[in-house]
Parts: structure tokens; sequence; C-alpha cells
């Protein structure tokens, strides 16, 4: 089944240093961005992350310091990357929890003003979790049939994705197809920020969702506890959740 587009879709796949969010950094990114017309693009780019890629990351990637030592730092990038998917509905497969969080942070430090709150993103693993529990590997097998060669690989993990979205549709009729649907189906906690530190609870107010401050309202906790946003902002947590926080805090200085 053909994809019933609004707007164009890019489907993304990082490949990294590691799984901290507020740490790490992207070694490659490989996005294949579908149009409203099916028209496919692809572009993959190996990245400098500027620092070391710790063996047992490069073990799963393939991808070592010595590949990527004379190749673009993101942020010399960041621009054509973010032209190239303005306009997009984001989609991936565990993007929710990991690629576009670790992607919102590497624009930020870019200096790279790329407004993610705008777009609908669709997470095929959250799809294929709800149906059936498998890996992207089992899942290309499972859907299409297929052995996924190269997994691990940015660009054959965003084509797998892509394959995989289609065939979901097909075989699941109670999806709609249409990328707001999606997107809604494959967010479980309504965040706030990216990471999941921030969430909206019912009556969509900003809610802490870690720690002893789990389910209470920001705007609260930073009445009654002034020092626990000073700890946040000087503490190792991503700098979109950072952002977030910083924007609540302005919003209610001027009412």
């Amino acid at each position: 089944m053909e994809l019933n587009l609004k707007n164009p879709i890019a489907f993304f796949d990082l490949e990294t240093t590691g799984i901290n969010i507020s740490k790490d950094r992207i070694v490659e990114i490989s996005i294949l961005k579908v149009g409203t017309n099916g028209k496919e693009e692809q572009k993959t780019l190996r990245i400098n992350p500027e620092m070391p890629i710790p063996k047992q990351s490069s073990d799963i990637h393939g991808i070592y310091d010595e590949d990527v030592k004379d190749s673009p730092t993101f942020r010399s990038v960041a621009k054509d990357v973010a032209r190239f998917l303005e306009g997009c509905d984001l989609g991936g497969y565990n993007s929710n929890r990991f690629d576009i969080p670790l992607l919102a942070e590497e624009f930020l430090r870019a200096d790279v003003d790329f407004d993610m709150r705008k777009r609908k993103f669709v997470d095929v693993q959250t799809i294929f979790h709800k149906m059936e529990q498998r890996t992207l590997s089992a899942a290309y097998r499972f859907y299409c049939d297929k052995e996924l060669v190269g997994a691990h690989g940015a660009a054959a993990d965003t084509s797998a994705t892509y394959e995989i979205l289609k065939s979901q549709l097909d075989r699941y009729s109670e999806l709609e197809n249409d990328m707001a649907s999606l997107a809604k189906f494959t967010t479980q906690v309504k965040s706030v920020d990216f990471a999941g530190f921030i969430a909206y609870d019912e009556n969509d107010v900003e809610i802490y969702n870690f720690g002893k401050n789990k389910g209470k309202s920001v705007v609260e906790v930073m009445k009654e506890q002034p020092g626990y946003l000073n700890w946040i902002l000087n503490a190792d947590f991503p700098l979109y959740t950072k952002k977030i926080l910083t924007e609540i805090k302005l919003r209610e200085a001027i009412k």
C-alpha cells in the first residue's frame, strides 16, 4: 500500500557514538524522503562526531574513527539537513525514543533553529511492537518476507523501515493511511520534550515524568521547589529538555 501523504515524510536513521542523548553524537545519518507524489530521495552522510567512537558502538554499526576523521561535522551540514527535512513529517524505527531526541540535540548544538514540534512523528517500531513484538530484522522478514542485508547500516535501515510501514498498512485494516492518525497511534507518551522527561497530563498541563516530582505540574514545582529547576538546568539533561523548561519559566514570568 502506498502512503497517503498530506506532507512529505522523511524516514531517517542515525548511527551514533552511543545511546546517551545528552552526550553522544551522530556518526552517520540517512534520510529517505518520500514526496506526496511518491517520489523518493535518499541522502546519507557520514559525520565526524568530534569525539572518539567507543569500540562497542563501532562493533555494532561498523563505523570507526578512521572512517569519519575527514568527514564533515554535524554543525557544518546541519543547515543542509534542515533544508532537506523542511516541511516533512518524520518516520523511523524506535525514532520517538532515540533518533528524534538526539537529532533535536544536534540541531541545538549546531545553533540551527529547526522546529520539530510542527511535525508528525511515525514510529514504525511502535506499530510493530503493538501488533507483533519483534526486532527490525524480524519485522522486515515478517512483513516483507525479505532478509535485512546490511542491518545497522543507516541506509539499509531507513529503506527497510519505509517498506515495513507500507506492508503494515496492507496487513492491518484498522490502521488508517494518514500520517496524523499513525503519529497518534505510535505516540506512547504525550511528551513535551522529545526525551520524555516532561509530559502532558490528561488536561494538557506540563508535568514532570521522572524522579521525585513525577506526575506533578512543572509550574507548581517551580513555585514550590525553585531549586529543582536550577538542578535540572545544571545537570546532565538534554539541551532540548532544558530549552522547554526555560520556555515554561519565561511564559509564566510574563503572565
